[in-house]
């Protein structure tokens, strides 16, 4: 049990300004297993404050950026001998497999953070410009100021280091609002950050829920906003920013294709899709959820789909040879439940899956891993993001169809496509409207741009262009020569 009483409110643990508390129920038992103080609005503002002195006075944005980097290299050492620490309490609180929290939602942020650090490393924060005039003009890369992040339940520390990292890199200052689902493994990485030395006032965070992040969002003590959730959220939020003038940042929802063309190998092809399609329970944002298959080849790739989504190991997340644990919440378990029946009274074909119950497990938010054929691409199960292990394989006729229905979405966060020859793929790649594209896989390289087109959302992380979201840019033009007499 993990019980904490106090909230991490400029650098140190300080009592909460309020008495309610945050029960962090595992999704395999549905037992208790930490505790946490809720956040109110007084203990927002007291983070604020914090963040706003600190970064006005400059003790963390005005520190050299060498000094700043070797502070965060520091971070990065102490998060590396917790690891398995932090994958053992990101299976705990939201129920991924022992073993992709291992191999992946434990270390992705190390290495996401060891990756910015190597970015930094050629980034110019002050340069001299030729100008119209003749002068050179001065070129400065200044911290955005305050920055908000708002993290989901799914990928709770990833998706803090694309955030923490490079705005602490660039000099901001920072309150975390961590899901209140998966507050655990955030209140030990505040651990971390104050061992490794980050000044006080610099780093806040604070687990709530809606009401208390929606006050965060809109304090005027706040400079930009970085939020990864549900593109509903995030439209309440970009309208806040908006009203406000706010810098904001979103990475939303996605309904991602993946396009097997008809000279894919089969085999390698359903290997990479149990990772691309169905990795963490099926709760991840860049899930590859739509399979688009030729009509040629539709029976062959629906029995092959079919067989592997049959064999997957259902059961309790901390045993290794588990590959499908609960979902986070029984509200998330009767969601998926939910498309499952509605994907049935739509028309389309269930192949496997559609029961509410998995053997051998009484408790726990279990969702049997479902597979739906003969999907249009207008039905809701093709249109609305799931987040679950549910897929719907869609029938195309060629390859230019394909395209249209990979692109005939509101979201455009990620996509694949499987096929024997890359520069076929590439091509496609290129025609397809995602932030994020690849050929023969599911995986993405965290020195590129993260992001999503349309209503996946606005801005882009990781890379470069991820330390400059956080980067204002400011111009101070010299003292002219004086004109001749």
């Amino acid at each position: 049990m993990h019980i904490y009483k106090e909230l991490f409110i400029g650098g140190r643990w300080t009592a909460p300004s309020g008495n309610d508390t945050i029960d962090v129920i595992s999704p395999h038992n549905q037992e208790i297993i930490g505790q946490v103080p809720s956040a109110t609005e007084a203990d927002v503002d007291a983070a604020v404050s914090a963040a706003r002195s600190s970064f006005d006075a400059g003790v963390w944005s005005r520190k050299p950026v060498g000094e700043r980097l070797a502070t965060l290299l520091r971070l990065h050492e102490l998060y590396e001998r917790r690891v398995d620490e932090f994958a053992e309490l990101q299976t705990g609180e939201m129920g991924a497999p022992i073993t992709f929290s291992k191999t992946v939602t434990s270390v992705s942020p190390l290495f996401t953070l060891g990756t910015f650090l190597d970015v930094a490393k050629n980034m110019q924060w002050e340069e001299l410009r030729p100008g119209v005039s003749g002068l050179d003009i001065i070129v400065r890369r200044e911290p955005v100021g305050v920055v908000a992040a708002i993290v989901p339940w799914n990928a709770q520390q990833f998706t803090l280091m694309t955030k923490l990292a490079p705005a602490l890199i660039a000099g901001c200052s920072i309150i975390i609002k961590p899901a209140p689902e998966t507050p655990l493994d955030t209140n030990l990485l505040a651990d971390l950050i104050r061992e490794a030395g980050v000044p006080d006032g610099v780093v806040s965070v604070l687990p709530a829920g809606r009401e208390v992040g929606e006050y965060l969002v809109s304090h005027p003590g706040v400079d930009k906003v970085s939020f990864t959730g549900s593109t509903a959220a995030g439209r309440k939020i970009a309208s806040i920013c908006g009203q406000q003038l706010k810098r904001f940042s979103l990475e939303l929802g996605g309904k991602s294709a993946a396009i097997i063309l008809d000279d894919a190998d089969l085999e390698s092809t359903v290997a990479g899709l149990k990772f691309a399609s169905l990795a963490n329970n099926g709760q991840m944002c860049v899930a590859q959820t739509r399979i688009l298959a030729p009509q040629t080849r539709y029976a062959e790739v629906v029995d092959a789909i079919g067989e592997m989504m049959s064999s997957l190991v259902v059961g309790d997340p901390f045993d290794p040879a588990t590959e499908v644990g609960p979902l986070v919440a029984q509200r998330q378990q009767d969601r998926v439940n939910g498309y499952i029946r509605l994907g049935q009274e739509e028309g389309a074909r269930l192949v496997m899956g559609g029961t509410d119950t998995i053997a051998g497990q009484e408790r726990g938010w279990y969702v049997q891993p479902t597979l739906f054929a003969d999907v249009r691409n207008n039905m809701r199960i093709a249109r609305e993001e799931i987040f679950g292990p549910v897929l719907s394989v869609i029938p195309y006729g060629d390859e230019e169809e394909a395209v249209n229905l990979a692109n005939d979405s509101e979201y455009g966060l990620s996509g694949s496509v499987w096929t024997a020859d890359n520069d076929r793929g590439v091509d496609i790649g290129r025609r397809v409207r995602t932030g994020t594209f690849s050929v023969n896989s599911g995986m993405m390289d965290l020195k590129a741009p993260f992001g999503g087109f349309k209503s996946s959302g606005i801005g882009r992380e990781l890379g470069i262009e991820g330390l400059h979201s956080y980067i204002e840019y400011k111009s101070i033009t010299p003292t002219p020569a004086p004109l001749d007499e």
